[in-house]
């Protein structure tokens, strides 16, 4: 008996990143956590993980360590 063949329906569709788009990215990262980042800009984990790096942005929750503070 042969096998059927799965096919997709249709292709992924790539929308391009718009300035509204990393707008939202820059001001969410750091803050939410980047599943809910993704699910506001109705992306994939990876996709924004991906163009989060390009850009340079940190997604890191961690609090950033401060520099002592010079003495005089």
């Amino acid at each position: 008996m042969a096998k059927a063949i799965v096919r997709r329906k249709n292709a992924p569709v790539r929308r391009p990143w718009s300035k509204d788009d990393l707008r939202v990215l820059k001001g969410m990262a750091r803050k939410e956590p980047l599943a809910k980042i993704a699910k506001s800009l109705k992306r994939t984990e990876g996709a924004t993980r991906r163009k989060a790096t390009i850009e340079g942005i940190s997604l890191s929750m961690k609090p950033r360590k401060r520099a002592p503070a010079k003495k005089r």
